[in-house]
Parts: structure tokens; C-alpha cells; sequence
């Protein structure tokens, strides 16, 4: 099938079918006339790394876990699978706690500010962010 019609099965733009293509998640032979050439297992392969890319593994993880999926969430066990999964899983618990802190800190501030505003006697104006007096 031609790209077209890959993207047309699967929901996913031409473009990204090319990105995919270059970062060799997929393959394509070449016609004669240069377009691109996908066999019908293509269809279930970009379904599989859209389900990977879901569950927030990178690009480079996926080119090594892709090869072991047996479907869209089971991975048969290869070599270095698990270790690279357990160490996006760490990313992700890091990112987790970050944005966790962040939204601590950004609470705190909205309760300072409210305290300052409470005590000087003043609200923002609807809309425009500047105080005026009550």
C-alpha cells in the first residue's frame, strides 16, 4: 500500500509515517517510481509504536522494544527490554516529582498573593490583574 493509504488505515499523518521511516520504526520498499511501498503488517506496527509513544516511551526506546511486542501491550522477553523500560520509568517518576514540586510552589505563591491582597484591603480588578480598593 502506498502512504496514503497507510495513513488513511491508521490514523497517522503522512509526515509522521516518514519520521517514522527515518527513525526506522517502520520500512517501506520503493517502487520503481520512488514512492514508498508498506505491506500490510505496517498498519499493526505503527498501531503498536502509537501505543508505545502513549504510555510516554521515546522514539529510541521503542526501536528496541518494538521488535518484542507481540501485540500493542505485550512484550515477549528480549535482551535489555526490561532495563530500558525500568529506566523510562524512572524518567517518569522524576518528571512526576518535578511537576509535583512545581505545582506545590505555584500553590504557594497563589496563597501568599491572596494573603497580601486580603491584608492590604484590595481585590483585582474583573479582568484586567490590577488592584483597586474596595
Amino acid at each position: 500500500m502506498l502512504i496514503g493509504e497507510l495513513a488513511r488505515r491508521t490514523g497517522v499523518s503522512e509526515r509522521l509515517l516518514r519520521y517514522y521511516e527515518r527513525t526506522q520504526l517502520i520500512h517501506a520498499e520503493r517502487r520503481a517510481n520512488g514512492y514508498r511501498e508498506y505491506d500490510d503488517q505496517t498498519v499493526e506496527t505503527v498501531r503498536r509504536v502509537r501505543a508505545l509513544l502513549a504510555v510516554g516511551l521515546p522514539t529510541r526506546v521503542i526501536r528496541q522494544v518494538l521488535p518484542c511486542t507481540h501485540d500493542s501491550t505485550m512484550l515477549r522477553p528480549c535482551p535489555g527490554v526490561l532495563t530500558s523500560l525500568r529506566e523510562q520509568l524512572e524518567i517518569l517518576d522524576q518528571r512526576a516529582a518535578e511537576l509535583e514540586n512545581a505545582r506545590r510552589l505555584l500553590r504557594q505563591t497563589i496563597a501568599a498573593t491572596e494573603d497580601t491582597e486580603d491584608a492590604a484591603g484590595r481585590t483585582p480588578t474583573p479582568g484586567t490583574g490590577i488592584p483597586s480598593p474596595r
